[in-house]
């Protein structure tokens, strides 16, 4: 009889533990990668340019005109209204936008930048950057 219980007991215990341990990574798993799929699809690293001048009054995709001295920016999916930060790579010199238009039309960039946007940042010597897209509401 004692030899029966003894692996019973000790199969008992094992399987307890196993049990108690499975649950909890899984869910863990689960929540671990929620909140990286959810930072991902937040951000977004590429190539950004600006607005040229002779753009200043034209009509935007939202129907708004394009001011070069407002805080907006194109991007190609985004709703109109989304609030993002852009961070210029190497200064880490930043600036919230508001999604207004669409594009860029270049199909290597991921955002326009208006004229202060892009001064804000330091863009306007480089032309074209590296940046950080943080998507903020």
């Amino acid at each position: 009889m004692k030899k029966l219980l003894i692996p019973l007991l000790v199969f008992s215990l094992v399987a307890c533990n196993q049990t108690s341990q499975n649950v909890k990574p899984k869910q863990e798993t689960k929540l671990k990668k929620a909140a990286s799929s959810s930072s991902k699809a937040k951000v977004t690293i590429g190539k950004a340019s600006y607005y040229a001048n002779s753009l200043h009054g034209n009509k935007t995709a939202s129907g708004k005109r394009y001011n070069k001295n407002a805080l907006t920016a194109a991007h190609r999916t985004l709703p109109f209204g989304t609030q993002v930060k852009v961070t210029l790579l190497g200064t880490n010199k930043s600036v919230v936008v508001i999604i207004n238009d669409r594009g860029p039309h270049i199909k290597t960039r991921i955002i326009d930048l208006s004229g202060r946007a892009a001064k804000n940042i330091g863009l306007i010597k480089k032309g074209i950057a590296k940046v950080k897209l943080e998507i903020l509401k």
